[in-house]
């Protein structure tokens, strides 16, 4: 019996390992679902919004490195999956879009439902194959699959509803994927160059910015730092990977970093730029030596000036350099900052300990809890907004833990989808979502889907009827926060979990924390975590600038002479803050 177009699309897809597609069905990816129906290595996961899909294979590719596919049809169906696709671009994940077309023959004349896709999905693909014969299907699909895993960049299959129904041809064309598994080596004389710059900095302060980069070098980095006791600052998306525990650490920068994170990268006198594109040129240093490896040239020197750029992997340069640096001695500057980073770590903990009990509650004791009894494997799955802020300070990402989220493209709604499909990548890992109430409400239909599928997703909703982040955004912008813009009508969380056919709990005094964390732990089912607590909890920088000084206390002012007008609302909001930071612990 001959194969169609979709049938053929399918076959080259399993050859490539991918076993699921995410998406939302309709009439140009008809055929193609009838063809994942015939064959038992591939599951349709249908989940409420396209949007989502492309969420949930952005999780499977980023924890994988593996190719993950996500499809919508025709106009508005594939337009929506524009979003999660942006976030793997960002994220660098190998992920396919399946799109749906009009018949070739409706193409350009206004059809109903008929979008340029091509034009729309410039900016976020690395290579689009547009199919319009059956002969140029496989040639196209397979380059599609080639441009994703060997980049690791979005990627989209365009098939109009005729085309999928055609008899495929070019068989001949089909080939074994080839993967490579080569190494960027550096230049012999750039590796001897780095260590003399490193033998005329003996004795000076030395310090690591690590990025995810350093993924496959986190021992070479360790080596290193040890040698030349160098403190490791890292970027966020290098957590898991430099987590609290790691030797030499000192750290985060950045808008959600800490004082010891800052000051090492700030106060070096040489800065070795390992594997990241640290994005926030406002901390980085303009006045010392700076030294970048990276597997992308492009990213060398692309956010402060650098004094000698290494065009190759992390790992190799690594390793090519270790033998020829020589250990130093004690350094005042690395055992200060480690020291400052473990004080700074002791009064986080006591920040987050329950015996705060203030009502709405502290949201670092649900972030505390959860480091204290999540698996040493387990994925966190964590939104953008201040949760993002909790769960880099609160948990340690140590062992075999994984931490994914939205942290270039920066996008809401990322934490719920991108848990639906890290927990079918990975059934029997603990999978934990940390997300704020107004990223679980816009993703919230498909906390349905995970109820159908009965997947053991572990999701804790910080519950502050606002939109925290962006009240603080307002605030050293100097801007009052007005209630009608930054308020959102969320209700009660627990009963809807229940009413969607999953375990959920409603959280609002202290001592029932940690009981919620554990059940949520064993329960073999989702379970939804409902935490009200307070939008008073202030997170702040390592660093505040003069700007940021001068906008918080004009917006601290319009709203103390608001309240003393009469404006009840910014009383509220001022008590609320007071109340937040003047709660002690008696710990």
């Amino acid at each position: 019996m001959s194969r169609n177009v979709s049938e053929q699309l399918l076959e080259i897809l399993i050859e490539a390992g991918v076993t699921q597609v995410f998406g939302v069905i309709g009439d140009a990816l008809n055929a193609f679902a009838q063809a994942i129906h015939k064959h038992d290595e591939v599951e349709w996961i249908g989940v409420r919004h396209e949007g989502n899909a492309s969420y949930a294979a952005f999780a499977q590719a980023e924890l994988s490195g593996n190719l993950a596919v996500c499809a919508g049809t025709v106009g508005p169906g594939a337009l929506h999956l524009i979003n999660g696709l942006y976030n793997a671009k960002r994220e660098r994940s190998p992920v396919l879009a399946v799109t749906g077309q009009v018949p070739v023959s409706q193409i350009g004349t206004g059809f109903h439902q008929e979008v340029d896709l091509t034009k729309i999905y410039d900016d976020v693909c690395d290579f689009q194959a547009v199919i319009r014969s059956p002969e140029e299907a496989p040639r196209l699909i397979q380059r599609a699959i080639r441009e994703a895993l060997s980049n690791g960049s979005v990627s989209r299959i365009e098939l109009p509803a005729d085309i999928a129904e055609m008899a495929c041809e070019g068989d001949d064309y089909l080939q074994p994927l080839f993967r490579s598994r080569a190494s960027l080596v550096p230049d012999d004389a750039q590796v001897q160059q780095l260590a003399e710059l490193i033998r005329t900095h003996q004795g000076k302060r030395i310090s690591i910015l690590a990025g995810a980069g350093c993924r496959l070098a986190r021992d070479e980095v360790i080596a290193l730092a040890d040698k030349l006791q160098a403190p490791i600052t890292h970027s966020l998306r290098a957590c898991d990977i430099f987590d609290h525990d790691c030797p030499h650490v000192a750290g985060l920068t950045g808008l959600i970093g800490n004082p010891s994170g800052y000051h090492a990268v700030m106060n070096t006198d040489l800065l070795l730029m390992l594997g990241t594109d640290f994005p926030y040129t406002e901390y980085l240093p303009h006045d010392c030596t700076v030294v970048q490896i990276d597997s992308s040239l492009p990213r060398i020197g692309n956010r402060v000036g650098v004094d000698l750029g290494i065009h190759a992997d992390v790992k190799a340069s690594l390793q090519q350099l270790l033998p020829q640096v020589e250990s130093q001695g004690a350094s005042e500057f690395h055992d200060k900052l480690t020291g400052s980073f473990n004080d700074w770590r002791r009064e986080m903990r006591q920040a987050a300990d329950p015996s705060r009990d203030h009502e709405p509650l502290h949201p670092q004791i649900f972030t505390r809890f959860i480091n204290e009894h999540a698996s040493d494997d387990a994925i966190f799955v964590v939104d953008t907004g201040t949760i993002t802020v909790w769960a880099s300070r609160y948990i340690s990402f140590h062992s075999d833990r994984r931490m994914i989220g939205s942290f270039n493209h920066g996008s809401m709604a990322v934490g719920l989808p991108a848990a639906l499909g890290a927990q079918l990548l990975f059934p029997q890992r603990e999978v934990w979502a940390l997300v704020g109430d107004g990223a679980f409400t816009m993703a919230m239909q498909d906390w349905l889907t995970i109820a159908n599928l009965g997947l053991p997703i572990k999701m804790l909703v910080l519950h502050n009827s606002s939109l925290d982040l962006v009240k603080l955004e307002m605030e050293v912008a100097g801007i009052v926060p007005e209630k009608d813009v930054l308020a959102i009508d969320v209700p009660d969380l627990a009963d809807y979990s229940r009413w969607c056919g999953a375990e959920g709990v409603r959280v609002e005094h202290a001592g029932d924390i940690e009981a919620a964390i554990q059940r949520a732990k064993q329960s073999s089912g989702p379970f939804l975590i409902d935490a009200v607590v307070t939008n008073g909890e202030l997170s702040m920088p390592p660093k505040i600038t003069m700007e940021q000084a001068v906008g918080m206390a004009e917006s601290k002012a319009k709203q103390a002479w608001m309240a003393l007008s009469g404006d009840q609302e910014q009383w509220n909001n001022i008590k609320e803050e007071l109340a937040a930071y003047f709660d002690s612990s008696d710990d």
